[in-house]
């Protein structure tokens, strides 16, 4: 008997499973003849019927029964045992009562990965300090260990794409034993074909470090990453690291990235915001990317390389605008964001009533030239940028079109001396020419400063350079500070980095690794003061060129085109990493 409570069928699936089956073939063959006696149902039909009775009954042979305290409670599991098949055709007018059949699976949404980032460390300057105190009284780094990449010698390593693969990796003394100390500064490189990008090493500070590689699916190709161990311990951030200076290469691994279509990353936009594309992005981690080359292309009678067409466009999502106009035979930089090409024009409405004043090393001349010649020119005259210089540019094609240009040179109060740096504001006349050009009743809108190349020779040592920076920071922020009180609009503060000393220059005072470590003490001092606006990585910029000096005379990437001998002997030299450069301070000035 039933109990209380109970459904008709829930006590038909607790009695006796035989009992049921034939009570139940009996209900379904009386309900089918009296089908077929009205309908007159065909052959094939009967088949489908015959089909679907047996998959229930393979499903009710699958009824698990939980034993339950009241033992009402069911489950049930699909059953794995496929029915046989039977061959039926469904006339066009019988209404199909079944569920539908199982369709395929849609296509895989590709999972979205992130683009590789690097931030300034929390701290850095205390950090830096402390770390840089720790003794180092164990033997030295000689070699390293690369356990995700040493296991594949002699093969090719193969890596997908879009992911970002990080090996950790352990510094070794002389022994093969391993070091437990931080502060060896590597240098790291992967190019391709057409891809060039410095990979973002992580000091532990215990021997340990990690290392990052990401190519993008449409770059899918062979790779080469070498590592170089340039100072050991801190080392390059001493007064003279020149005698310490390790620069060996120790790894030179082929990797093969290939297409996984299963992920995708973010596609780059044009940068077109100073908050989010500059002021939250103190340090960048970019890459150069090839999209044209002219194997045939020779250098012109001014120095120049007209590679491809100036017209020649720029790949989405890469760079908008006029690609060839760089003159960088295919090259462009990107980095958390791309950048607009600059055509002469649109430069002019860029940069028309405006004034921008400068502050920094010699390369902030090259970089003013740069804007002058080859981005709005070309002028009339080639223009000569002085270490001090303050003038007015009118539009040859649009005279209604001017622009102020403003540069002081900050590597010595004397513009005809060198090697103060920062140390030069100490100097109470200079502090003065700086502060008139905020003290008129009409201002700049827009200040580009760095460090410069010369605090890397005039410190003696980081704690020292940690004070200038204090100091320099200090006083910008009462420049601009006397500005907001006058009721005027405050100019915006573009802190551009210091660039990577390249070739013969890697191993002098103004390294890299002493020029890296005072950008990232610079910004953070900026950062408190409250001054910054703005900042543009130019060290990640010039870092994939700093091997050799194709693209540099070892402390200038936009030395004028010339067609000389240059210092690695060959006739002429790449100028467009300061030309990249020029254009994306046209992308900051010409955020309204």
């Amino acid at each position: 008997m039933r109990e209380k409570g109970e459904t008709w069928h829930s006590w038909l699936l607790r009695s006796n499973p035989v009992l049921h089956w034939r009570q139940f073939m009996i209900f379904i063959t009386t309900i089918f003849l009296g089908v077929l006696t009205i309908y007159n149902i065909d052959q094939s039909i009967i088949k489908n019927f015959i089909n679907e009775a047996w998959k229930l009954r393979q499903g009710i042979a699958t009824l698990k029964i939980n034993n339950s305290n009241n033992g009402s409670n069911l489950s049930l599991s699909t059953s794995s045992i496929t029915a046989p098949a039977l061959n039926s055709t469904t006339p066009e007018n019988f209404t199909k009562l079944l569920p539908d059949p199982v369709l395929p699976p849609s296509p895989i949404t590709p999972l979205k990965l992130r683009w590789i980032s690097v931030e300034l460390e929390p701290n850095f300057t205390a950090n830096l300090l402390l770390r840089w105190l720790t003794p180092g009284n164990e033997a030295k780094t000689v070699n390293i260990s690369v356990p995700g990449l040493d296991n594949e010698k002699g093969s090719v390593k193969e890596l997908p794409t879009g992911t970002i693969h990080e090996f950790v990796f352990h510094a070794l003394d002389e022994s093969g034993n391993p070091i437990h100390l931080g502060g060896d500064y590597f240098e790291t490189d992967l190019s391709g074909e057409s891809w060039k990008s410095r990979p973002p090493v992580k000091d532990y500070g215990n021997g340990s470090y990690s290392l990052s590689l990401q190519i993008h699916p449409d770059f899918a190709g062979h790779f080469s990453l070498t590592i170089i161990l340039l100072f050991r311990h801190f080392e390059g951030l001493k007064f003279s690291p020149e005698r310490f200076a390790f620069d060996k290469q120790l790894r030179k691994i082929s990797l093969k990235f290939y297409r996984d279509d299963t992920v995708s990353l973010p596609e780059l936009r044009t940068c077109e915001n100073l908050e989010n594309d500059f002021n939250k992005r103190e340090i960048w981690s970019g890459r150069w990317t090839r999209h044209a080359r002219n194997d045939s292309c020779q250098i012109s009678d001014d120095g120049r390389y007209r590679c491809l067409s100036s017209d020649y466009p720029c790949q989405d999502p890469w760079c908008t605008g006029p690609l060839g106009l760089l003159e960088s035979n295919g090259w462009v930089y990107s980095a958390h964001c791309s950048f607009r090409i600059f055509s002469p024009q649109s430069g002019w409405d860029c940069l028309n009533n405006r004034w921008i004043f400068f502050w920094g090393d010699s390369n902030h001349v090259d970089t003013v030239r740069n804007i002058l010649n080859l981005v709005l020119g070309p002028l009339p005259e080639n223009v000569l940028v002085t270490r001090r210089f303050d003038r007015n540019f009118t539009n040859p094609r649009n005279r209604s079109q001017t622009i102020r240009i403003t540069s002081v040179f900050n590597g010595h109060w004397d513009d005809s001396h060198n090697y103060l740096g920062l140390d030069s504001l100490k100097n109470q006349g200079f502090r003065e020419l700086l502060m008139n050009y905020f003290s008129g009743p009409t201002i700049p809108d827009t200040m580009i400063m760095n460090s410069g190349l010369h605090d890397g020779v005039y410190w003696p040592n980081i704690r020292r350079f940690v004070s200038g920076a204090e100091y320099a920071a200090s006083f910008w922020a009462e420049v601009l500070k006397s500005v907001r009180k006058r009721g005027m609009v405050v100019p915006r503060f573009i802190y551009r980095t210091t660039v990577s000393t390249g070739g013969y220059a890697r191993r002098l005072a103004y390294n890299p690794n002493k020029m890296e470590s005072f950008n990232e003490v610079f910004l953070e001092k900026l950062r408190h003061a409250g001054v910054l606006a703005g900042v543009i990585d130019d060290f990640d910029m010039t870092f994939p060129w700093h091997y050799d000096n194709r693209c540099n005379d070892g402390v200038h990437y936009g030395r004028a085109p010339a067609k000389l001998k240059w210092r690695d002997g060959e006739v002429g030299h790449q100028y467009f990493v300061d030309l990249m450069l020029a254009h994306i301070l046209l992308n900051v000035l010409c955020i309204r």
